[in-house]
């Protein structure tokens, strides 16, 4: 009887070739994932030459430790959490800095905005893309990769707190608060 795994991995090929020590594997598998954990780097730590610098030191770690793969997940969920913690890993080196959330009090206009945004036309997209795009870039560094992590990478609140070493109450606030001044950038 086959075994199934319980992720089923388009890669498993590749992944496997790679930690038989396969050069052209390595390369092949390389393709098929630097333009999305380029895009996670990128949206962590806001910065060109440093998310490639963290993207290649992410592969290193990845194709050092592949022999660890053991389809637990699928390959590209196992990358993701190594570029994000070598993102996150880059910020602190910078000494990343929360908003201190004693000195910033939610108000009554802090919470969540649940209207739903009208639609936008399909020609409108790409425009819609890059400012929304440029509207993070401008966030401070705490508020954006909060918002990173849960709206693009589908952390939840308590895998943030995690991650960043914060309590989940902090990454709820930084949340908020990242999502009310996105949107006041964004009006």
């Amino acid at each position: 009887m086959l075994e199934s795994k319980p992720y089923p991995d388009r890669h498993a090929d590749l992944v496997k070739r790679c930690q038989q020590g396969e050069r052209r594997a390595q390369y092949d598998l390389y393709q098929q994932y630097v333009k999305a954990m380029y895009n996670v780097c990128f949206r962590i730590v806001n910065n060109e030459a440093e998310a490639e610098d963290v993207l290649q030191e992410a592969f290193i770690d990845a194709f050092s430790h592949i022999g660890s793969f053991r389809g637990q997940s699928t390959f590209g969920a196992w990358l993701k959490q190594i570029v994000v913690n070598r993102a996150i890993n880059h910020l602190r080196s910078r000494r990343m800095t929360l908003v201190d959330i004693e000195s910033h009090r939610l108000g009554e206009d802090d919470g969540p905005d649940l209207a739903d945004p009208e639609p936008y036309d399909e020609e409108g997209v790409q425009l819609e893309v890059d400012r929304v795009r440029r509207a993070m870039a401008q966030l401070p560094e705490g508020y954006r990769v909060v918002l990173s992590l849960y709206l693009f990478e589908g952390y939840d609140h308590e895998e943030i707190g995690n991650v960043l070493n914060i309590s989940e109450t902090t990454s709820r606030t930084q949340y908020l608060r990242g999502k009310k001044r996105l949107l006041d950038l964004l009006t």
